[in-house]
């Protein structure tokens, strides 16, 4: 069973920069697309961005193009997204999620989540 741990959230100010990190075990990490997902209060969850298992391509919400940066590093079972920019409207839980492209196109594994609150 896949299992996945975020870590990496917390407070910072309009402009600052966070690294969200996604531990992953329980199954072979290099044949699982990643994605990252938030929701903020009130609102439902939306994508923000995904890297697929095989050539490694990103994509990514337009409202973080050029401000987030997702990746993988297969020998540690890790995905990341790196936060620069940040907005008061990034303030949300993060999730990481997995998925077995040649079983799902859904995202069917997720972690518990992270807080990340941007301060104006």
């Amino acid at each position: 069973q896949v299992q996945l741990v975020e870590s990496g959230g917390g407070l910072v100010q309009a402009g600052g920069s966070l690294r969200l990190s996604c531990a992953f075990s329980g199954r072979t990490f290099s044949r699982y697309a990643m994605g990252w997902f938030r929701q903020a209060p009130g609102k439902e969850r939306e994508f923000v961005a995904d890297i697929k298992w095989n050539d490694g391509h990103t994509y990514y919400v337009d409202s973080v193009k050029g401000r987030f940066t997702i990746s993988r590093d297969n020998a540690k079972n890790t995905v990341y997204l790196q936060m620069n920019d940040l907005k008061p409207e990034d303030t949300a839980v993060y999730y990481c999620a997995a998925r077995e492209p040649a079983i799902s196109q859904e995202y069917n594994y997720w972690g518990q989540g992270t807080q990340v609150t941007v301060s104006s």
